[in-house]
């Protein structure tokens, strides 16, 4: 519909798997299956800022996110394994975290999503063996590891104030994390399983008291 597109970004020649974006400069990251990571500036007449992993040197990036703490970097997971922090004006890769990769069969090491806390210099990563791990910014050095999961890890959410890690897994379930203790302290049986797959994504709300999940049975749900 016209009157509700407000505009198309034009440049991936493949599926685009995940969208970041930050209010500081109001940018857009997207990752793609063309193996690329572009930065936007929608509103401008030549809105791509900037290309990264242009040669596939990490692999296929499957998420990507701003860095709460520090927004002119930015932090990408590749189905690889592989998890890079990139400088935004430089392009440059600047931190590669160490993912001590337990197994040499490659769907193991997929990361399925990255999120960045708000507050702390910490990335926190969705992994298709179950596994959700916490690296520091700095170091790029693994700081905890988790079987968080009956079944893949697909997506992560920090709430707002950087308490609360959400997940949601193909095994149905939400679970609430305390980021602190790193304990489940909440678990929801959200959506069926359809064709193997359940739960696709999962979100807080920026200020109100609400979460939602996306799942295969093609229903978004909203908690209270």
């Amino acid at each position: 519909e016209p009157n509700v597109l407000a505009g198309t970004l034009i440049a991936h020649t493949d599926a685009v798997w995940g969208l970041a974006y930050s209010g500081v400069k109001n940018h857009l990251l997207s990752c793609s299956a063309d193996g690329t990571i572009r930065l936007w500036n929608p509103p401008e007449k030549i809105p791509c800022i900037c290309t990264y992993n242009g040669e596939k040197e990490h692999g296929i990036p499957t998420s990507v996110d701003f860095i709460g703490c520090d927004p002119a970097h930015m932090v990408a997971s590749f189905n690889t394994g592989s998890t890079v922090i990139y400088d935004l004006e430089t392009s440059q890769s600047v931190v590669m975290f160490s993912s001590q990769i337990e197994s040499g069969v490659q769907s193991n090491n997929h990361i399925n999503k990255v999120v960045s806390h708000p507050t702390l210099p910490v990335t926190i990563t969705a992994h298709e063996d179950r596994h959700i791990k916490f690296f520091d910014n700095k170091t790029g050095k693994m700081i905890h590891s988790m079987v968080a999961h009956l079944d893949a890890v697909t997506s992560l959410a920090v709430d707002p104030n950087g308490i609360y890690l959400m997940s949601g897994s193909h095994d149905c379930s939400i679970r609430l994390w305390n980021l602190d203790s790193k304990t489940c302290v909440q678990e929801i049986t959200a959506h069926r399983k359809k064709l193997d797959e359940s739960i696709y994504d999962v979100a807080f709300h920026p200020s109100k008291a609400y979460i939602a999940s996306a799942g295969a049975d093609a229903l978004a749900k909203v908690f209270v």
